[in-house]
């Protein structure tokens, strides 16, 4: 069914009381569609934008049982305080409200490379040195992650935003990240298979820094290997020696990447010069 809040439409399964995110500020921006149970508002209060992630409202999307979404929120909200980093969208708090969990974060402007966004093609635009940019920064916030002892789950363009007017980047996106390593007790896990490295679809394989490693080198793909996000060498648009570095990376035989983002980046920066 359809609802409206300051004459912005969404839809629900059925009807549901969101007078609680007066608390917030004023809704001037929702986000109804996602899959995970989960409802986005853009708020505002006394000049500053907030953005909302709410658990536990009837979602159309959503298959699973709403507590399972509350808990999930509530697990992401650690995960965004331990990895607390000037490159990750700003996380400033998190509370049972309204019978489900909000957790909050600061508004950003940067816009989406996800395939579903029109913006993603300006990020194929962009000057070579800017994309390196955003690269070094996706792969700092990583080995940072790592070293909190947490491994990337379901990250992939999607996650990776720019604000073009501030030259800045930020991630988003990171609730599925966990403690590692652990081992695939799913088979498929979640993610774009675009990044997702052989022992991510294997049951029973170890998930760890080099899962993340080759995370990286599809990463790499992804912002110059064209809009394809091709790994054909003729549609890199980089030097050759970090083509070489990054193919590396996404190698389906664990043994052969890198053993750590660590040495993956110094190897990256070396081909650099």
């Amino acid at each position: 069914m359809e609802q409206q809040i300051n004459g912005a439409r969404f839809c629900l399964k059925e009807a549901f009381d969101f007078s609680f995110l007066g608390r917030y500020g004023e809704v001037f921006s929702i986000f109804d569609r996602q899959d995970s149970g989960c409802i986005c508002f853009g708020v505002q209060k006394d000049g500053e934008r907030r953005f909302v992630k709410f658990a536990g409202a009837p979602t159309v999307n959503y298959r699973g049982k709403r507590e399972d979404a509350v808990r999930a929120l509530k697990k992401a909200a650690q995960v965004y305080e331990d990895l607390r980093h000037e490159t990750l969208v700003q996380f400033l708090f998190g509370e049972e409200i309204g019978g489900g969990f909000a957790a909050v974060f600061e508004w950003t402007d940067a816009e989406c490379m996800g395939k579903q966004y029109s913006s993603r093609y300006k990020f194929f635009q962009m000057p070579a040195e800017e994309k390196m940019q955003i690269f070094r920064d996706i792969v700092l916030f990583h080995k940072f992650a790592a070293e909190q002892g947490y491994v990337a789950v379901d990250f992939y363009d999607g996650s990776i935003l720019y604000d073009f007017s501030r030259k800045k980047t930020v991630l988003c996106d990171v609730d599925a990240y966990s403690k590692g390593p652990f081992v695939n007790t799913m088979g498929r896990m979640w993610g774009s298979s675009r990044f997702m490295a052989p022992e991510e679809f294997t049951l029973g394989a170890p998930i760890d820094e080099v899962t993340n490693v080759y995370l990286m080198g599809a990463t790499a793909f992804a912002l110059f290997g064209g809009e394809a996000s091709s790994r054909n060498p003729a549609d890199w648009e980089a030097a050759k020696p970090l083509y070489e570095t990054a193919q590396k990376a996404v190698s389906e035989r664990r043994e052969e990447r890198y053993p750590s983002i660590g040495e993956f980046w110094a190897v990256w920066e070396r081909n650099s010069q």
